[in-house]
């Protein structure tokens, strides 16, 4: 049985070394603390005045990669106000690097279709 101390102290947070040639070099992708993945969830919905839900899907990629993207101690490269810089670089290197943080973070086109229809 865990405890709280185990769960608490246990290393969950994986990542994974990317090699991106139009960068010039290779970046590891982690997975997101819960709370992580709430703001990236929160960062691609959108609620208007009517109370209506949609989809961004503006720099959807860059928002992950920004928050996905670490150093070797796990400490993010780029913060929230670097995503409009990080979306104009490559699509192939951005895709790349979202499809490693999609998968290592379980984020699937059906999950972002629920977060609109249950928000």
């Amino acid at each position: 049985m865990l405890t709280r101390e185990m769960v608490l102290t246990a290393d969950d947070l994986v990542k994974e070394l990317v090699k991106v040639p139009e960068w010039g070099g290779e970046l590891y992708i982690s997975t997101l603390s819960g709370a992580g993945r709430d703001a990236y969830e929160a960062s691609i919905i959108r609620v208007d005045s009517g109370n209506n839900v949609t989809q961004d899907f503006n720099n959807m990629r860059a928002k992950l990669v920004a928050r996905t993207a670490v150093d070797e101690e796990g400490n993010r490269l780029f913060s929230d106000d670097d995503v409009l810089d990080l979306g104009k670089k490559s699509a192939a290197a951005l895709d790349r690097c979202f499809s490693v943080a999609s998968r290592l973070n379980a984020v699937s086109d059906d999950d972002i279709e629920a977060l609109a229809k249950n928000s």
